[in-house]
């Protein structure tokens, strides 16, 4: 019995020292690119070096020490003037996994048992000249349940940007797949054709269902993208990818909760630590921060990110997930802790209203959003440390920033409460919408918060049709918050009138777009 106590002790003992290690190692300039740190290649000093919650800044000759237990992800944060080495696919090689056990016994496996910690943990950098005056390509929710749906995002939005030139990477803001995990390596091969360096964040279906805590729910995604948690520079922008779905729903197990454990929150704040005030913070998640009464996201979270930022005058966050599209913004009132609101771009998305709707001329599902919003992608353009976006709808020219709705005809010199609706993609309330007809007073349109009548024109085709569409109905409307309203003009000659809108984003940029209606001599009933 007491030499089995012996054993019992020896292994305990042997077990805490083999879980509270110390991952060293260097961070170099791989100037020959073959991926190992040669003896005349030199450390990069002042780098940033993270194991998920604390981050350690290397010294003059590249060296970093850093805690790990059996669960971690030691990553490089890339300063900007460099390149970080991507796989076959695009994939951006900037971590390390140790999870000497691997993952627990999930459904899709997770991580395979990654064995003893290496000796040195070195990550390869590759001196770049890097402008502060780039564009990054923003993907949301891609979110393909099937490969077929894989294949409806490879043509209809992946297949338009193959070869694309003059951006610096792309960015998935979550929901790469849905639910399916094993679909993450067909959307990796997808987005790898775009032929930029690609990152990724977690959305809520591309969880563990059957992880027994939120921290263990992002294994699978380790085992494909890496951390959950990450951060990298770019110019003069420094770019935090963080995961914040709570699952389970802290509050009775179930489902899911917008939010942010502890420790992702210390990773910010000692990230923080080393990043300049002057610099532009963009934060990607994929639940949005806005919420009522914490129906969607825990305000005490969202707090203390907004702490964290109190001293960073430029910022923005994107998310997704919503399946729409929206602009954000928080002030003094939500907690916010500076006299300018911070911004929130909440993306339409890749997979639209989730391969919904008729199929267009290359056979896809033209998968309009519930609230008007055609199917696409951002162009995130970053200028030092202020930025604009802009929306691209798949398929269509670079111009299509606004639909119009209204009657094709309507009778002369008679009263009709139509109305001529503009769904500006990336307006919000407060923005000027002003519309003419002909060459006509351009007139103020005026903010709705309604249903865009031209979604809901969709829905009728479905529900009104006496055989079964092909494809999949679209999901019911909801209220548009970029959608304006003008009236009809009926006081002038019979025939073709031209209306033109005019419309300027909070950048004071201004987009513009045609169309027209006809006047027609009023049909009397006999």
């Amino acid at each position: 019995m007491k030499k089995l106590l012996t054993i019992l002790s020896m292994l305990v003992f042997s077990s805490v020292l083999y879980a509270q290690m110390t991952a060293t190692g260097y961070v170099y300039n791989d100037t020959n690119g073959n991926g190992r740190r040669d003896r005349r290649e030199p450390g990069v000093a002042g780098v940033s070096v993270s194991n998920g919650v604390q981050v350690a800044v290397t010294n003059a000759s590249g060296h970093y020490e850093l805690p790990v237990g059996l669960d971690n992800i030691i990553f490089v944060i890339k300063p900007s003037g460099y390149t970080i080495p991507t796989d076959a696919h695009n994939l951006p090689k900037f971590y390390h996994i140790h999870k000497p056990q691997g993952s627990p016994t999930l459904k899709y496996g997770g991580v395979a048992p990654t064995g003893r910690l290496p000796k040195s943990v070195d990550f390869p950098l590759i001196q770049h000249v890097e402008p502060t005056d780039f564009t990054a390509l923003i993907f949301g929710d891609p979110q393909a349940y099937t490969e077929q749906e894989i294949a409806y995002f490879a043509k209809g939005v992946v297949a338009e940007l193959e070869g694309v030139a003059n951006i610096a990477f792309g960015l998935s803001l979550g929901d790469l797949v849905g639910d399916r995990l094993t679909l993450h390596n067909p959307y990796i091969k997808a987005v790898a054709k775009v032929g930029i360096p690609w990152y990724n964040l977690m959305g809520n279906h591309d969880m563990d269902y059957d992880a027994p805590a939120d921290s263990l729910a992002d294994e699978t995604f380790e085992a494909s993208f890496g951390p959950a948690n990450y951060a990298f520079n770019y110019g003069n922008a420094h770019f935090i990818v963080l995961d914040d779905i709570l699952y389970p729903d802290p509050r009775d197990g179930k489902g899911y909760w917008g939010g942010f454990r502890k420790d992702q929150l210390d990773f910010v704040e000692n990230n923080l630590k080393h990043v300049s005030k002057d610099k532009l913070i963009v934060l990607a998640f994929h639940i949005p921060l806005q919420h009522t009464d914490e129906d969607a996201f825990r305000n005490a979270d969202r707090q203390r990110l907004f702490d964290l930022l109190r001293d960073f005058p430029n910022t923005l966050s994107m998310s997704a997930h919503s399946h729409l599209q929206r602009q954000n913004f928080y002030g003094r009132e939500d907690g916010w802790r500076q006299d300018t609101p911070h911004h929130e771009y909440n993306a339409g998305t890749t997979s639209g209203d989730w391969y919904s709707g008729v199929s267009n001329a290359l056979g896809v599902p033209a998968s309009t959003m519930r609230d008007g919003t055609p199917k696409g992608y951002a162009f995130l353009r970053i200028n030092g440390n202020q930025y604009t976006i802009d929306y691209k709808v798949a398929g269509e020219p670079d111009s299509l920033q606004i639909n119009l709705f209204h009657p094709k005809v309507v009778a002369q010199g008679r009263g009709t409460q139509a109305g001529i609706f503009a769904n500006f993609f990336m307006g919000h309330e407060g923005n000027t919408v002003e519309y003419r007809i002909g060459d006509g007073d351009w007139r103020p349109m005026h903010y709705v918060e309604a249903p865009d009548p031209a979604f809901l024109s969709q829905l009728f085709q479905w529900d009104m049709a006496d055989e079964l569409v092909p494809g999949r109905r679209p999901s019911n409307a909801v209220n548009s918050k970029h959608l304006w309203r003008g009236n009809i003009m009926t006081n002038l000659p019979v025939g073709e009138h031209r209306i033109e809108v005019r419309a300027t984003d909070m950048f004071g940029r201004t987009f513009t777009q045609q169309s027209s209606y006809r006047l027609a001599e009023p049909v009397t009933i006999p």
